[in-house]
């Protein structure tokens, strides 16, 4: 009864870590997307971000970006303007 409990914890542990990884793939953002979320970054103030990711609404967010006024989560609408900036 133990081995298979304990079995059937290994299978499901190991199908969410393969499952995880699948997500990489949406999070690719093109180079030059990239640049221009860096230059509207740097219009308002911030520099990188920990993490930049693509939403599927064509929403961008950054995390962590080290800006004048402190460490922002930011998100930018897909023509690269502010939607929101959240400080924590």
């Amino acid at each position: 009864m133990i081995r298979a409990i304990g079995l059937a914890l290994a299978v499901a542990l190991a199908s969410t870590a393969v499952y995880a990884d699948d997500d990489d793939d949406d999070d690719d953002i093109p180079a030059a997307d990239m640049a221009k979320l860096k230059a509207a970054l740097a219009d308002i103030g911030c520099e990188d971000g920990e993490s930049f990711k693509k939403e599927s609404e064509g929403v961008y967010e950054i995390d962590d970006a080290k800006c004048k006024m402190g460490t922002m989560d930011i998100k930018l609408d897909k023509d690269f303007k502010v939607l929101l900036i959240s400080r924590y």
